[in-house]
């Protein structure tokens, strides 16, 4: 694993949202317990639109797979069109608490806090230094994309309703785990052939080793953010490390 050489190649900013752009604290302690609170009304209401079975098809699909490999789920019995609510919102709940981050449930859950930002529930948060690096960058002509475990639509509702006002502006572009996971380097290539650029033209920034490690190997720069409340990660690491954006292409 290799860093590429020099940084004035690069082109683009490939941003993770957890420990990076927004802090832990925002995640675990808002935007998941108001998706265990509200996934039961959310899908009493919207369980018909096609978009919402699927990821309901998707979750007892999981289900089935945690039942057969002696996880204990709280099962999920019937179809995505008859399963009972409670039953759906309990196995949703049971993923949540274990940071599950599949598919189904990122969808879901990014429906569900689609809905919270337009009642005025929630609101995004980012770190003060976010919105001046945002523009900075852009004014560099640096394009800026995403790529977080949430959806897509989680993360542009998040980023377009922060305290800070909508971000969306400064944003080109998002990917989530449709492109694959993010401690898998071939997550990173397709990203970069998805971007129509060198690998070496673009920079991942992210608070965890694992997945700077797997972007590194096929070719990106990487940068490890520490941020207050961050976990630990694996000492002595090859990446550039940074607390702040104000000194990332300053």
């Amino acid at each position: 694993m290799t860093q590429p050489t020099s940084i004035t190649s690069v082109e683009a900013l490939l941003l993770d949202i957890e420990g990076t752009t927004t802090p832990i604290d925002f995640v675990y302690r808002v935007l998941f317990p108001y998706a265990k609170n509200n996934v039961r009304n959310y899908l009493s209401v919207h369980r018909s639109l096609p978009a919402v079975q699927d990821d309901i098809s998707g979750l007892i699909e999981e289900n089935a797979s945690d039942a057969e490999q002696g996880n204990e789920p709280p099962l999920i019995v019937g179809s995505a069109t008859n399963a009972s609510l409670d039953a759906i919102a309990n196995y949703v709940s049971w993923l949540i608490d274990r940071d599950r981050k599949t598919t189904p449930l990122k969808s879901l859950q990014g429906k569900i806090w689609d809905e919270g930002y337009y009642k005025g529930d929630l609101r995004g948060i980012v770190y003060e230094d976010v919105p001046r690096a945002f523009e900075r960058w852009r004014q560099q002509g640096k394009r800026i994309y995403i790529y977080s475990s949430g959806s897509v639509l989680a993360q542009k509702v998040l980023f377009g309703n922060t305290e800070a006002g909508d971000l969306t502006h400064s944003i080109s572009g998002y990917f989530d785990t449709e492109i694959g996971a993010k401690k898998e380097s071939e997550s990173y290539r397709r990203i970069a052939e998805a971007l129509a650029m060198q690998p070496s033209s673009l920079m991942f920034v992210s608070d965890v080793v694992d997945e700077l490690d797997a972007a590194a190997i096929v070719g990106f720069h990487t940068v490890l953010c520490v941020r207050p409340g961050n976990p630990p990660q694996r000492p002595n690491s090859a990446h550039e490390i940074r607390t702040t954006f104000d000194d990332l292409f300053p």
